[in-house]
C-alpha cells in the first residue's frame, strides 16, 4: 500500500482518504507510532518555490538509528553529503535527475521526485501501527483520521496536529475555518483528461474520482491560468499510481501538454 503527496498540496492517506492540506512547517508524514521502539519516522517540509507553487524543500528520515536528509540532488546520511547509489545497514538509496529512491529492508520504499511528489510503499506489518499525514493504515477510510471518537475533524485541522513542533520554528499554521471553493464547473475537462484513451488500462485500477476532484481544485486555485503546474501534477500522480498498481499508461504528454 502507498501513501503519496503531490501538486497542489494533495494527499492520499494509505486507507485511501484523498485530502488537501497547505501547510508550509515540517510535519509527521509518516511513522512507525508503536511506544516501544519505533522502526522508522519521514518528516516533510514544503515552501512556496519562485512561481508560486509547493514545492518539498527537504525530507528527513530515520530508519532505525540512521538519519537521512535529503533535498534536491542532495543526500546526507547521518551528517556526511553520500554519493548514489549509496548502501548501509539495510538502507540503499538511488538517484539521479529525476527521482530519489529509498529501499529500506524493514519494509518500506520511498520515492521523491526532487519536487512536488512523494510516495511511501509500506509494508503491511505497519498496519494500524503508523501515524502522520498518511494515516494509521488500517484499512479504514476516515476513521481515526477524519473522524475520532464523536469529533469529526476537517482535513486542515488534522494537517495541523501533525506538525513538529521545533523552538525557533517561524511559520504559520494554516487557517482552520477556510472552506475550499466548489470547483464544478472544472469536472468535465478533469474528466476528460483523466479518461483519455492513454490512460485505458488505468480506469479499473485507481479510484478515478479521487483524482477528478483533486484535478477540479488545482483548476480552482490557478484561477483559470493555464500553468502546466495546476493540469500536469495530478495527472502525472495518476500516471504514477497505475504505473504502481500494475496498469500501464500510454504516452500522455505532448509538445504542448505537460
Amino acid at each position: 500500500y502507498v501513501c503519496s503527496t503531490w501538486g497542489n498540496n494533495h494527499f492520499k492517506t494509505f486507507d485511501g482518504d484523498v485530502y488537501q492540506f497547505p501547510g508550509v512547517c515540517e510535519y509527521n508524514f509518516v511513522s512507525d507510532c508503536r511506544e516501544a521502539y519505533k522502526e522508522f519516522s519521514i518528516h516533510i517540509q514544503r515552501a512556496l518555490n519562485s512561481n508560486g507553487h509547493p514545492e518539498i524543500q527537504y525530507i528527513l528520515m530515520k530508519i532505525k538509528d540512521i538519519m537521512v536528509y535529503l533535498k534536491p540532488n542532495l543526500v546526507v546520511v547521518d551528517g556526511r553529503i553520500v554519493k548514489t547509489p549509496y548502501y548501509t545497514s539495510g538502507v540503499l538509496i538511488e538517484s539521479n535527475e529525476i527521482y530519489t529512491k529509498i529501499y529500506a529492508k524493514l519494509g518500506m520504499v520511498l520515492m521523491w521526485n526532487q519536487q512536488d511528489a512523494l510516495m511511501v510503499e509500506l509494508d503491511n506489518k505497519f498496519n494500524n501501527h503508523t501515524c502522520g499525514l498518511c494515516g494509521d493504515y488500517n484499512g479504514i477510510p476516515v476513521y481515526n483520521e477524519f473522524i475520532n471518537g464523536d469529533a469529526g475533524y476537517n482535513s486542515i485541522t488534522y494537517g495541523n496536529l501533525q506538525k513538529i513542533s521545533k523552538p525557533n520554528a517561524k511559520c504559520e499554521d494554516p487557517d482552520e475555518t477556510q472552506a475550499l471553493p466548489s470547483c464544478n464547473g472544472h469536472r468535465d475537462e478533469c474528466q476528460r483528461l483523466l479518461t483519455s484513451s492513454a490512460f485505458a488500462d488505468c480506469r479499473l485500477r485507481l479510484n478515478l474520482e479521487m483524482y477528478i476532484q483533486a484535478c477540479m481544485q488545482d483548476k480552482c486555485a490557478c484561477n483559470g491560468k493555464g500553468d502546466s503546474f495546476c493540469l500536469c501534477s495530478t495527472i502525472s500522480e495518476y500516471s504514477r499510481q497505475c504505473s504502481h498498481a500494475g496498469g500501464r499508461p500510454g504516452e500522455w504528454r505532448t509538445q504542448n501538454f505537460c
